[in-house]
């Protein structure tokens, strides 16, 4: 991942080029930034002390992907962050998902919970049937080993949809 380094210039975000001249920054630019910022924002440590916060975490994180990304965030005890990791990249409408690579990074990191997320590029945030088939074989898999799952996060832009909020977990 690149460092960016960015300037204000009449209203337009300028991106500095391995010259060190100063140029407009692409949307894709931008997005890796706020990425970046998300990511100095909420370390390892990080409490996420409301299903806002997490929302917004994740929308930062997912919002602007133009193919599916499932990501999972793994907690500790207290439900701070451990761990955030983009696990699977997919098509513009689905993305495969392995529960034994998901448990497997459970057990590796320590993890007590994890939060699953993925976007729809689509820009809906609502869960198919696929979404809640598979959240279920995921809660399935980790209690197994004794790791909660405590949400499934949807981003769809600037929309959001929580599994546990809407009572699908």
């Amino acid at each position: 991942m690149s460092q960016l380094s960015f300037s204000s210039f009449d209203d337009a975000l300028l991106v500095r080029d391995a010259q060190g001249r100063y140029m407009p920054a692409s949307v894709d630019q931008i997005l890796e930034a706020a990425r970046q910022a998300i990511e100095l924002k909420m370390q390892r440590g990080a409490e996420f002390t409301s299903p806002a916060l997490v929302k917004e975490y994740l929308r930062n994180k997912l919002a602007g992907f133009e193919h599916e990304v499932f990501t999972v965030l793994f907690l500790d005890t207290r439900h701070r962050l451990i761990e955030y990791r983009e696990m699977f990249h997919g098509t513009i409408d689905s993305a495969s998902v392995y529960p034994r690579e998901v448990v497997k990074e459970a057990l590796r990191l320590n993890a007590a919970a994890v939060i699953l997320s993925h976007n729809h590029p689509s820009g809906n945030p609502e869960p198919s049937q696929a979404d809640r088939v598979l959240t279920q074989r995921l809660k399935e898999a980790l209690t197994l080993v004794e790791v909660r799952t405590l949400d499934h996060v949807i981003v769809a832009g600037a929309n959001t949809v929580s599994f546990a909020e809407h009572g699908l977990l």
